[in-house]
């Protein structure tokens, strides 16, 4: 059974930090290429950013570029997102997803096969 569990969330003020924790158990860690979303309430689930499986790409969406960063840990199936000057707009649960080495795109929510349930992140102006 595939398990994605994020950790990290939180209140913070605008400008401060937070890293988020995603941790996988029930697959193939070092073979899926992971990602991050968020999903702000009355709005669709969108693309943070995403790591290859072999750890050699990472990609953002254009609202976090230079802000957030992804990282994993193989030894410890574990994907991080760390979050920096955070603004009012970053609020939103925020979801981890795996997606198979064979996925060429990772940008939407269908490239990917399994989710977390996901951490809110509260960001107070």
């Amino acid at each position: 059974q595939v398990q994605l569990v994020e950790s990290g969330g939180g209140l913070v003020q605008a400008g401060g930090s937070l890293r988020l924790s995603c941790a996988a158990s029930g697959l193939p860690f070092s073979s899926y290429h992971m990602g991050w979303f968020r999903q702000a309430p009355g709005k669709e689930r969108r693309f943070v950013a995403a790591i290859t499986w072999s750890d050699t790409n990472t990609y953002y969406a254009d609202s976090v570029k230079g802000r957030f960063t992804i990282a994993r840990d193989n030894a410890k199936n574990t994907v991080y997102l760390q979050i920096d000057s955070l603004k009012p707009e970053d609020t939103a649960v925020y979801f981890c997803a795996a997606a198979p080495r064979h996925s060429i795109l990772l940008l939407t929510p269908n490239d990917y096969n399994y989710w977390g349930q996901g951490t809110q992140v509260t960001v107070s102006s």
